[in-house]
């Protein structure tokens, strides 16, 4: 039976809100895989977060973030269930910081299920044309199930740097955004969603040198 360690069953605790016993079980019964352990938490119907998948978030708070003395702003918007929580600390700290993700990374959606069809086919199109512009340079084609291959990574990588909940956060803790909605959804015990974000650079759409946002809002958070 693998040895499971304090941290993980914390951090699959942190992710569920289950009990850390039926935690512990779940990491030994997938031999520590965190994913698949939190597949079966759900499927025993002992997560808080899974419980909380199918509440309707009609309260929460639209937030506005602006970086770099008027450089950047952000428009957002993250629901929650009730008044109480949406007045919290820890739920506005989560709103502030996920606009601050905005602002830094820039995202286009906010999950892949909002991926409007005609995106990911334009975005293929580009990938296969890449492939076939180096193929006439080098005069070297690349056999179709190659091609398919690379696509499919290429694709699977945009949509990753693309979706906000995908995103690793700049806050620095090794975190998804994902991840960070469930353990705040555990941690609140109601369900917590970002429903929707606008973004606007000054100048956007003029060709101009552009500088390190991400870098910035780092520093900005150093000095906060």
């Amino acid at each position: 039976m693998a040895e499971i360690s304090a941290s993980q069953v914390k951090s699959l605790r942190d992710r569920t809100g289950a009990g850390m016993m039926a935690c512990r079980d779940a990491l030994r019964e997938t031999a520590g895989d965190e994913e698949k352990a939190i597949e079966i938490i759900q499927k025993k119907g002992l997560s808080k977060v899974a419980k909380k998948a199918g509440a309707i978030a009609g309260d929460g708070l639209v937030h506005a973030y602006i970086h770099g003395a008027g450089r950047v702003g952000v428009l957002i918007e993250v629901n929650c269930q009730t008044d109480f929580v949406a007045r919290g600390e820890d739920f506005r700290t989560f709103v502030e910081e996920t606009a601050m993700q905005v602002a830094a990374e820039a995202p286009l959606f906010v999950s892949e299920d909002d991926i409007p069809e005609n995106e990911i086919l334009a975005q293929t199109a580009i990938y296969r044309g890449q492939i076939e512009e180096e193929a006439k340079a080098t005069g070297k084609d690349k056999p179709a199930a190659a091609v398919e291959k690379i696509v499919e990574g290429k694709l699977a990588k945009w949509k990753k740097e693309s979706c906000l909940l995908e995103q690793l956060s700049i806050m620095g803790d090794e975190k998804t955004i994902q991840k960070r909605l469930e353990e705040l959804t555990a941690k609140l015990g109601e369900k917590i969603s970002i429903r929707r974000f606008t973004r606007y650079e000054l100048g956007e759409g003029i060709e101009k040198k552009k500088s390190d946002l991400a870098a910035e809002v780092t520093e900005a958070l150093k000095g906060s």
